[in-house]
Formats: structure tokens, sequence, C-alpha cells
């Protein structure tokens, strides 16, 4: 279920709004005032904000300012005033979306199912793509990139890089790097993970910039954030 933070001062307008908000399944919690809502932005995690402009005690536009220091929670910034220069407010505030009023409720519903939308596959997007400093391994496409610049890696190459990259701060022994990317019945010495490991930082260490992969002396090799 979708949490919803509707910060509406309007009486009427708010008790519709959530009971159609409700209607939809949505989890909706209402503020009817800026420190309130401000209050409540803070203090729990929300799928989304609906913000009103004109409110008692702190105005929409202060309200989604100071959200933005510390949270990225999508806000759609809903109004009466609806010229250019109050959108540029708005938006430049820190609000993804903004509706004038009236509006449709389907439109609003509309709006919503963008903004989940784009944060399923921003999910999506996260969880498989490896990232580590200027360095990035998406697992789908299996395209390694330094910065800008792509990396041709072998097979094994690139399982060693994956393995590294997500373990990262943790130690991996030769035999541990052996079971993972070769398989525990490989018939083959742990020797062979250090020829792999000096072919990997060939390709992805900067020249005369510290290895990317750390070398433990008897015990194995890290990758440190």
């Amino acid at each position: 279920m979708k949490r919803i933070l509707l910060i509406e001062d309007e009486r009427n307008l708010s008790r519709y709004m959530e009971l159609e908000l409700r209607h939809e399944s949505f989890f909706v919690m209402v503020a009817s005032d800026g420190y309130m809502g401000l209050e409540l932005a803070l203090k729990e995690d929300w799928d989304a904000i609906l913000l009103d402009l004109m409110l008692p005690g702190l105005d929409g536009i202060e309200v989604c300012r100071r959200i933005r220091l510390s949270k990225k929670t999508p806000i759609i910034m809903l109004t009466a005033r609806d010229s250019v220069r109050d959108r540029i407010s708005g938006l430049d505030s820190g609000a993804d979306d903004y509706m004038p009023k009236p509006f449709a409720i389907e439109e609003l519903f509309a709006r919503l199912r963008v903004i989940f939308r784009r944060q399923e596959d921003q999910a999506e997007e996260h969880k498989s793509t490896l990232v580590y400093q200027d360095l990035r391994l998406n697992l789908d496409s299996r395209i390694v990139c330094r910065g800008n610049k792509q990396i041709d890696l072998t097979k094994r190459e690139y399982d060693l890089l994956v393995t590294f990259m997500k373990h990262t701060t943790h130690v991996l022994t030769r035999e541990s790097l052996l079971d993972k990317v070769w398989g525990f019945d490989a018939v083959v010495d742990t020797n062979v993970v250090d020829v792999y490991v000096r072919y990997l930082r060939n390709k992805i260490d900067a020249p005369g910039e510290t290895s990317y992969i750390t070398t433990l002396r008897g015990i194995g090799y890290v990758m440190r954030k």
C-alpha cells in the first residue's frame, strides 16, 4: 500500500481527496497546516506528498524547501495560483510536479502513477547496477565503465569484478574467490586468482593511481569504499 501525505488546509477539498485516495487503496495521512505537514514529512517515510502552496503557519514553498534539505520524497504541489512565476517558484523549491486547482482527481491519480513508475524504474536500475567510485557495472547488459570509458573484460575478469563489487569492504580470501568465481569443484590452484586480479587491475585501474583492489598479504583482497 502506497503511503501518501496530504498537506491541505481547505477542509472540504482535503476530505474529498482523502476519501478518493483511500478508495484507490492508498494509505493517507492529512495535515492541515505547514508546521504539522513538515513534521510528518520529516518524521515518517512517504511514497509521495501532496502539498498545498498556501498554508497557515508555513507556506508550501518553505515546507518543500525544508523537506528537500533531507529527503527526496516525490512532491506534487497543489495551488489555486497558476501563473508561470508561481509554477517556477514551486518547481524551484524542489517540487516534482505542479497541479493548478481545480483539477480532476483522475489526473492526480495519473500523475501519481507516473511518479511511482519512475520510482520503480529507478529501483530496478539501482538493483541491476553496481557502483564503486567511478566504476559502474550493469548486470543486465554486462557493460563495465570507468567514468565515460567502457572497459572490455573476459568472462572470468567480469565475474571476478562482480564478486568484488558485490562485496565491497569485505575481505575475500583467495579460496573464497576461487569458490565464487571458478566454482567449488574447480581443479585450479589459488595462484590463478592472483593472476586474474592482476589482469583485472590492468584494465580497471588508472595509471599511477592506487589500485581499486587492495592486497592483504597472506589473506586475500578487498575493495574498500
